[in-house]
């Protein structure tokens, strides 16, 4: 045989090979596709038992019409097309279930003219690896698809490679991150933390595009993390029509969804409450039991902590007979184990830790069992039914300790001692076991527990937390403000939010979104107090229904008020009885602002003069006041 005849057989053999290759990988790619499509068809419930579920489409027709990757990765208005996107929003707010519905669609071809392959990454997962990983390694963890494939793929045309990164706040953010050295390709290992960062970070594979879904809380964060250019996306829940849907379809009868749906209507605290989905589900699932019960459907339902708590107590009377425990251990040993968790940044606990702390955690209607897949084996894994109960477990857990252990604990979640306070407790994510503490100070709430099942929380701590809001309240940023505002809403103590308001020297919130939930808690407090001396509000995307809202509160300021409405700025101040609004020039009467004018003379009933004026400098201002520079990143948002 020639030598040309050797080559050319070698050439036809090396193709030959290439082309067994390519269709052994197009075939784990369609088994990839299949196993997403049945994988994250379904969506299971917060309480669902083992192997129940319910089709992804099924529950809400709204959020899936209104959720485009096409969208999120439009060019904003300079033109510029975002590599990434952060999908932030609160607790229970959709999150995940939007990053479901993303891969789901992808799956169904949705989006494949724009990526060409769509990775799940799960902080909660990562935050459970302790061995150095690879990208690629990291990727094929919990995949159908091997190392060899996934780097393939990545090499190939990374520019159509989409991560949906998921749950940064639930990310185990350890010293390593900024200590060692990041990877700088995907096969380098290092602690999965790391190697995450390094990717967000544009180290590895700089071309792909990202999706991070986070609470607010951890926003600040992930900006010193996250690539640009980039974009903010807020998840904001449901709309109102999308409450109406959800009742609709959680009571699947007309008679009760009627009675609910209008009895929540009715209170507008509680229909605002609804738009957080997780929220939504727990009052529809409290509501059912009472019409059941012939209960009063609204009683003690008036912060997120109180829904929380009737929440708990109904599970616990109907379904905790069994578990073999008192109802003070087994929330107790709940208690436990969250802490240990939320000290760990932790929220997948393996079978060995939880049977440590819960005799029959099977039996408990409070934490989720699953199947944690890897490449080689499956294991055991338990959750709380979704963070926000993992962190008002803590909360209770820490009430029902004894006196001294409590106060300890409690002075370092709030920081009253700086000097002893470890800084595993200063973090963000402890921002809403705070809240639930409050909120479980409530009297009303502290007796329901008393009440109905021997629950003791101790209620001498109200000192520390007063002052520590004292001490603290005098130098809050913008962001805090609003913490403690809702604060002191979930303790529903008006002595106690009176002498704390009228002592804060100036309520300032600048450059954070308020939303509905927000100005209630502000106009709250405001109503428990005869004045707050100064208010400032500006850069907070206000519309006329949060203008609405927070009309009451205009009255209880001493000295001058600024509102922006979206980009039309004016000045509102009291002076003899007149509600005095003052626009600066060139201004666009935008409905917004006429309709918030038109509601202030509607339900006060107070003249009103209108000023307008060219310069800043004619008017009562503070000048120490300046605007701060906008973050220039492009800010959309999602309702569903």
């Amino acid at each position: 045989m020639s030598a040309l005849q050797l080559r050319v057989e070698a050439i036809l053999q090396h193709l030959f090979s290439l082309i067994i290759t390519s269709q052994a990988m197009f075939r784990s790619y369609i088994m990839h596709l299949e196993l997403i499509r049945n994988e994250y068809q379904y969506v299971t419930e917060y309480n669902s038992l083992p192997g129940e579920h319910v089709l992804l489409s099924d529950p809400q027709k709204d959020s899936q019409e209104s959720i485009s990757l096409d969208t999120l990765f439009n060019p904003d208005s300079r033109r510029i097309n975002p590599s990434a996107v952060i999908l932030q929003g609160n607790s229970g707010n959709g999150k995940s279930f939007t990053v479901q519905k993303m891969m789901m669609d992808w799956a169904c071809d949705l989006f494949r003219t724009k990526f060409d392959v769509v990775f799940h990454v799960k902080c909660k997962e990562i935050s459970h690896i302790s061995s150095r990983m690879s990208l690629v390694e990291l990727l094929s963890y919990n995949s159908f698809l091997t190392s060899d494939e996934i780097s393939t793929i990545l090499q190939r045309s990374p520019e159509r490679v989409l991560f949906l990164v998921d749950g940064f706040d639930e990310l185990k953010y350890t010293d390593d991150i900024y200590r060692m050295l990041p990877p700088t390709d995907q096969y380098q290992r290092a602690p999965p933390e790391v190697t995450l960062c390094a990717l967000l970070r544009g180290r590895i594979l700089r071309e792909s595009c990202l999706l991070v879904t986070t609470r607010s809380t951890a926003i600040d964060i992930l900006k010193n993390v996250l690539k640009q250019p980039r974009s903010f996306t807020e998840i904001i829940g449901f709309s109102e029509k999308g409450v109406e849907e959800y009742f609709k379809k959680f009571f699947q009868n007309d008679r009760l969804f009627r009675k609910g749906y209008e009895y929540v209507r009715a209170n507008e605290t509680l229909l605002t409450a609804c738009s957080i989905p997780v929220i939504c589900w727990i009052i529809c699932t409290v509501i059912r039991e009472r019409l059941n019960d012939g209960a009063d459907v609204m009683s003690g339902l008036e912060t997120t902590t109180s829904i929380y708590v009737d929440f708990l107590c109904t599970l616990l009377e109907h379904h905790s007979q069994g578990s073999g425990q008192s109802v003070p251990t087994l929330v107790k040993s709940l208690g436990q184990l969250a802490e240990k968790g939320i000290l760990a940044q932790q929220v997948l606990f393996d079978e060995k830790t939880v049977y440590e702390m819960v005799s029959d955690p099977a039996g408990s209607p409070f934490l989720c069992k699953f199947l944690f897949k890897k490449r080689i084996h499956q294991e055991t894994m338990f959750s709380f039914m979704h963070l926000s109960f993992q962190e008002f477990f803590t909360a209770l857990y820490y009430l029902m300790l004894d006196e001294y252990e409590s106060k300890k604990k409690l002075m370092q979640m709030v920081s009253i001692h700086k000097t002893t306070v470890n800084e595993e407790y200063s973090a963000p994510r402890f921002a809403a076991v705070v809240h639930f503490i409050f909120g479980l100070l409530n009297e009303d709430v502290r007796r329901t527990l008393w009440k109905r099942h021997g629950l003791l929380v101790h209620s001498n701590i109200q000192d520390h937390l007063k002052k520590w809001i004292f001490e603290e309240m005098s130098s809050a940023a913008s962001e805090r403000t609003l913490f403690f505002f809702h604060c002191l809403y979930e303790l529903h103590e008006a002595n106690f939010v009176k002498e704390v308001t009228e002592a804060w020297p100036c309520v300032f919130i600048y450059c954070v979104v308020l939303r509905k939930i927000d100005c209630w808690a502000l106009v709250y407090c405001a109503q428990c107090c005869q004045c707050i001396k100064e208010l400032f509000i500006s850069l907070c995307e206000l519309t006329s229904e949060e203008l609405t809202i927070i009309q009451p509160v205009l009255y209880k300021a001493l000295s001058v008020k600024t509102v922006q409405v979206k980009q039309n700025i004016y000045q509102a101040c009291t002076l003899n009885g007149f509600i005095i609004i003052i626009f600066y020039l060139p201004v666009i009467l935008t409905s917004s602002i006429t309709m918030f004018l038109y509601t202030l003379l509607s339900l006060t009933k107070t003249s009103m003069l209108l000023v307008a004026t060219s310069t800043v400098s004619d008017m009562y201002i503070r000048h120490d006041l300046k605007p701060a520079k906008m973050d220039q990143d492009c800010t959309k948002t999602l309702s569903f």
